[in-house]
């Protein structure tokens, strides 16, 4: 990753009468003799046992909810430094919420960027039109600039590549923190897809630092964004009555 997981032919009710019959093998004493017989079985008995339930529970939830991502370069320092482990929420996106101006994003550079998953901060969402830059050198969007210094690297331009882009719909475009060693959106302007991330394609949204324990902390969506407007829709032309 750059910074730089059949019913039988039986009628069912005389089978559901038929489990009656027998007895409830829901009980807490049939539970326990069932959890014996498998630990009998294992090597190491019951300790075995709980450290494959723990296994797979922690397999579960780093496929479907949770997942941790080692950074490998110095793309989005200095909040993000090389060697630090943070965690990704995979679940932030997949409820009908979509990434959000600012969100720090994992996602699959594949066709895209690259066979390799990455890490950047979301700059521009569908419909946004993000340009480099205004007359104080700073990213605009939407018309608004925006002071990035709460997150840009210190003595990095917001940008020495200019550009002026609108972002198709149900995708993103994406900035390292680092600008000066980051590769990202800027770089692939004219790549397939021209720079832009699928929404698609995003892991997750990096909420937690997790180490090293000096550096742990919660990652919050900066404010710098708050005074971005959804673009405007251009003005209908040529309507008919």
């Amino acid at each position: 990753m750059d910074t730089e997981a059949q019913p039988t032919g039986r009628d069912r009710s005389s089978s559901l009468s038929d489990t009656e019959e027998i007895s409830d093998p829901g009980g807490p004493e049939d539970r326990s003799r069932f959890s014996l017989r498998v630990s009998d079985r294992l090597p190491g008995g019951r300790i075995t046992l709980t450290l494959l339930v723990c296994l797979v529970f922690l397999l579960l939830l780093s496929t479907f909810v949770l997942q941790p991502f080692r950074i490998p370069s110095g793309s989005m320092e200095n909040g993000l430094r090389i060697g630090d482990r943070v965690l990704v929420n995979k679940l932030a996106y997949r409820f009908g919420a979509d990434p959000q101006r600012g969100d720090v994003v994992v996602f699959d550079g594949t066709g895209y960027f690259g066979d390799a998953d990455y890490i950047k901060r979301v700059v521009g969402v569908g419909g946004d039109r993000v340009v480099c830059c205004d007359e104080e050198g700073r990213i605009e969007v939407n018309g608004r600039s925006v002071d990035e210094s709460a997150f840009l690297y210190p003595g990095d331009s917001p940008s020495t590549v200019p550009f002026d882009v609108e972002v198709p719909p149900g995708t993103l475009f994406v900035l390292g923190d680092h600008r000066s060693r980051s590769s990202d959106s800027r770089d692939h302007l004219g790549s397939p897809g021209g720079g832009m991330i699928p929404v698609d394609d995003v892991i997750g949204r990096t909420d937690w630092i997790l180490w090293p324990g000096d550096h742990f902390t919660r990652l919050h969506r900066p404010a710098a964004y708050a005074r971005v407007s959804v673009a405007e829709e251009p003005a209908t032309v040529g309507a008919h009555g």
